[in-house]
């Protein structure tokens, strides 16, 4: 099936605005701990080479999963995840099946993983100052907005997907698929 001129005007609008917002989490996970480390590496680095190799590994997956999520925001969401700019549909496909917040995960996991790799402790300390805004940002605006504009499905989804601590198995909706149309 071929999607409408509508609709291939409005993903493009999407993707456009997603590439666009990326500058928020490329700012959080990458000008931050520049302008706190200048990317100095500690001599020597706490916990050696395998710190080091964990930090690398850490950066890459989250790397990887913004994108990802940043597609299926684009994609499946027809939108972005700017509050200004939201998803018209529930976004609950590919990494969102296991984690509810997987760019907030993977934000701080690059911030992590930056610290390990370059014996950064201070790095730490701005994950967790970071981790307490995030936190609250979630539950205080996130969480009820996403209530209020997609209701049942997205309580059902709440219930079924962790919101920090990924699932061991994708949550696939029992019966047919929630609704997930504009709210």
């Amino acid at each position: 099936m071929t999607p409408s001129p509508a609709s291939a005007r409005e993903r493009k609008r999407a993707a456009i605005g997603t590439a666009a917002f990326a500058v928020a989490p490329a700012t959080a996970a990458g000008v931050v701990p520049w302008l706190l480390t200048r990317w100095e590496v500690a001599s020597p680095v706490p916990g050696g080479v395998p710190a080091q190799i964990t930090g690398a590994l850490l950066i890459g997956a989250g790397a990887a999963v913004i994108a990802n999520s940043f597609v299926h925001f684009a994609v499946e969401g027809i939108g972005t995840p700017a509050p200004f700019a939201p998803p018209k549909k529930l976004v609950v496909g590919g990494l969102y099946r296991y984690v509810r917040n997987p760019m907030y995960v993977s934000v701080a996991a690059a911030i992590a993983g930056q610290g390990l790799l370059l014996g950064q402790p201070k790095l730490f300390v701005a994950l967790g100052i970071g981790a307490v805004q995030v936190v609250a940002f979630v539950r205080l605006y996130e969480e009820p907005a996403l209530t209020r504009k997609f209701g049942p499905a997205y309580e059902e989804y709440r219930r079924n997907v962790p919101r920090w601590l990924p699932r061991l198995r994708p949550w696939r909706p029992e019966g047919p698929e929630p609704s997930r149309g504009e709210g």
